[in-house]
């Protein structure tokens, strides 16, 4: 029996299954009973993935899913998918599971909560909450209290990281029973690369990703010429690889000489550790990212992080100096962070990678499994 084991019927409600955690359910599949996960759609529109979720037992609800467009604080406007599930009361009164564990604060989790309390009261309820106190800015005042009402009927809570954590501790919820959950990547893509780097690859940046308003690439961008400008000696490299509404204009924009701009489209995944072995430093200048997967990519190919602390990954994951830098979404924030990214003497380089990648194989699927079967097994 593996350590963290627990005898229990497990229902897991989400929106779908995207093929980085399939891994972790499988994991989490192996420490409890039995797991059933019942999803809302086959994939979200905006997702190029293929459905696939290998041995794992999964089922499609009859949903409904509505298209929103919320405004942030920081001025960029984003899309969301709503779901509605129509039949999770009767499937949870079918399955009769010991426990279910509900993703988000919406629909789901609300009827998830109903059964639990109403239909099965010994059933125990876990919200899996994907967000920060930053992806939280600005939400209204009725989508608070449903989550103050959804949090009392709740017997834990897992978040991504100490800022989820912080937020769901805000409303007053005991620490004891939230549990932080790092979100793992199959690593052995990048952990096989070597994290040496020829002199002439060490500084040469490289971002990876959707190149989107969220990303904050375009302010990047600027400070990146700002910063070539004021050091016309030395030539700096950047590789943008992926793509979206905002690749037509950094590609339209001029920097000085010194500075060289590759623009190389959307890449298969499979393509993208040869990428990393090209580039010396990861940048991740995102205005909103509940987590950032590409920071575990990047540090497990041994790539430190130049990245922006509203990527919950960049405040877990980045210690100054040590695996990256940290800055805020701000031009002078963004110049000083890239300084101190490119004055880096190339053998505190050589270390910094070393640490970036034992940093991210810290983060396993297993591990992550191990902490969800023991929330449950202590509530």
């Amino acid at each position: 029996m593996l350590r963290g084991y627990t005898g229990t019927r497990t229902v897991l409600l989400t929106n779908f299954v995207p093929p980085y955690r399939v891994k972790l359910y499988q994991a989490l599949r192996n420490r409890v009973a039995q797991l059933r996960i019942l999803i809302s759609t086959l994939m979200e529109p905006d997702r190029t993935w293929a459905p696939n979720w290998d041995d794992l037992d999964v089922v499609i609800q009859k949903s409904k899913m509505f298209k929103l467009w919320y405004h942030h604080p920081l001025g960029f406007h984003y899309r969301s998918y709503l779901h509605v599930p129509l039949d999770t009361l009767s499937l949870l009164r079918q399955y009769d599971p010991d426990v279910v564990i509900s993703g988000e604060f919406g629909p789901r989790t609300l009827l998830a909560a109903l059964h639990c309390r109403l239909v099965r009261p010994r059933c125990r309820l876990f919200i899996w909450a994907m967000l920060s106190e930053h992806t939280e800015l600005g939400r209204s005042l009725i989508r608070r209290l449903l989550r103050n009402f959804l949090l009392s009927n709740a017997d834990g809570v897992f978040v991504n990281g100490k800022s989820g954590f912080r937020y769901i501790r805000s409303f007053g919820f005991p620490e004891e029973r939230i549990a932080i959950l790092n979100q793992p990547v199959d690593l052995s893509l990048f952990t096989k690369l070597t994290t040496e780097r020829a002199a002439g690859d060490a500084y040469r940046l490289i971002y990876v990703g959707q190149m989107i308003a969220r990303k904050g690439l375009d302010l990047f961008q600027s400070a990146l010429i700002d910063y070539a400008v004021s050091h016309s000696d030395r030539r700096i490299e950047m590789l943008w690889v992926g793509d979206g509404d905002l690749r037509e204009k950094l590609q339209s924009v001029r920097g000085p000489e010194n500075l060289d701009q590759h623009f190389l489209g959307s890449v298969p995944y499979n393509e993208v550790p040869a990428l990393y072995l090209k580039a010396g430093i990861m940048v991740l200048p995102t205005l909103m990212d509940e987590w950032g997967l590409v920071v575990n990519e990047a540090m497990a190919a041994g790539l430190p992080v130049l990245g922006s602390i509203y990527s919950q990954a960049v405040e877990e994951m980045v210690k100054e100096g040590e695996t990256g830098w940290k800055f805020v979404v701000r031009p002078d924030d963004m110049r000083e962070a890239i300084e101190r990214a490119l004055s880096t003497p190339l053998d505190r380089l050589s270390e910094m990678r070393r640490n970036a990648r034992a940093r991210a194989a810290a983060i396993t699927f297993d591990e992550i499994a191990e902490r969800i079967a023991e929330a449950i097994r202590k509530q």
